[in-house]
């Protein structure tokens, strides 16, 4: 069994989110996690939205696609899926993706101080299967576009300024962006069954117009040592990214992508695994994998979107399986924290803290029908740890 590291947190500031405002201590912990009590309790019968939730939780619709958000003459996008918080005065912004192949781009709901919704609106259009993405420190949204060569959008969460497309990030089926302020860089995964994940290092932090993209080398072990090297030709032609360098780590399907004190966390859907990349140390290791599940079934599949509390607890969506979003705690325990009944033809995308770490946003692409047109966006409030 490999070993790892696992990583217990409190939010420090008032950042936009929790992947740069975490002070994450350290305790080896001997394999990756196991099934076994969650923090929060056994998940009781559906809600009225049809989510089976722990003791002390609540969930509510915020938006649903086709139709108008709030007070707000904005109709909500179709396929909704990654997203983030944004603090805005003692308020806050969620954005989501669209991961359509037409009329793909990204919306913002904004929320008053007591969580009423007073305004929605688009931040970006016109683009194609916009997927995952991340927040960065000087509150931009970065949307990517899960298609062959596809681009990284970098977009205001306040829908204010235009959307630039960041070329020098690469040409590549993009999933999800990660940005580490201690060495000034961003991860990105690739949702390929042979993909890479890589590190975007701009020339000027805070600008992403120029830059270097590196790919992670490392061998076809689940642990041990990596290094970055250059990749010759970001723009991917007619030699894509991900077989430019030579020894570059293959990953199955990269997906959701998370950085906190010196530590990302990604995962890869095509073996259902959540690995952990020690910055410090430059090793790589297994947090989760259900093949390794020992003593019952494996609660997690089908592994997707990652974010984590300020508790330290990591989140981690399904497309597919049961529809749940587990918990993985410090201690190495995996539970159900959520589950939503009667969507099986969907797939839950976008989990989110707000900036205190109250609510949790999250959205079903496909709702009950299995449609596109059909996304449900939620709010989840309740006694979250701290």
């Amino acid at each position: 069994m490999e070993r790892r590291n696992f990583l217990r947190g409190a939010v420090i500031g008032a950042s936009a989110t929790a992947f740069g405002g975490s002070l994450w201590r350290g305790a080896a912990l001997a394999d990756p996690a196991q099934p076994g009590p969650g923090p929060y309790g056994a998940l009781r019968p559906a809600d009225t939205n049809g989510i089976q939730l722990p003791n002390g939780f609540t969930s509510r619709v915020v938006a649903r696609s086709g139709q108008r958000v709030g007070p707000s003459s904005y109709t909500w996008h179709g396929a909704p899926d990654g997203g983030a918080c944004f603090a805005d005065g003692t308020g806050w912004i969620y954005v989501s993706n669209a991961e359509l192949s037409t009329g793909g781009g990204a919306g913002a709901v904004r929320f008053s101080s007591s969580g009423a919704i007073t305004d929605a609106y688009g931040i970006l259009s016109n683009t194609r299967r916009n997927c995952a993405g991340g927040a960065t420190p000087w509150n931009t949204w970065l949307s990517c576009e899960e298609v062959g060569r596809g681009y990284v959008f970098e977009t205001d969460p306040w829908g204010v300024k235009a959307a630039v497309r960041r070329d020098a990030m690469g040409r590549f089926v993009h999933e999800a962006a990660a940005a580490d302020p201690v060495r000034k860089t961003i991860y990105l995964t690739e949702d390929e069954s042979n993909g890479c994940l890589y590190r975007f290092t701009p020339t000027t932090w805070g600008d992403l117009s120029a830059g270097k993209l590196q790919v992670l080398v490392a061998g076809s072990a689940t642990s041990g040592s990596y290094r970055w090297a250059d990749v010759p030709d970001p723009d991917g032609s007619p030699t894509a990214t991900r077989s430019q360098v030579s020894g570059a780590k293959k990953f199955s399907s990269g997906e959701g992508c998370h950085y906190a004190d010196d530590k990302v966390w990604f995962t890869t859907k095509g073996d259902n695994r959540v690995w952990q990349l020690n910055l410090t140390s430059s090793t790589y290791e297994l947090a989760y994998d259900d093949s390794l599940v020992t003593g019952g079934s494996a609660p997690l599949t089908g592994v997707d979107n990652v974010t984590a509390a300020a508790s330290g607890d990591l989140f981690v969506a399904e497309d597919g399986g049961n529809m749940e979003i587990c918990v993985i705690t410090p201690t190495g325990v995996i539970a159900p924290f959520l589950r939503i009944n009667g969507q099986s033809s969907s797939e839950i995308c976008g989990p989110a803290f707000t900036p205190n770490g109250s609510r949790l946003y999250f959205s079903s692409q496909r709702g009950t029908t299995g449609s596109s047109s059909d996304g449900i966006t939620y709010e989840v409030t309740g006694p979250f740890r701290t």
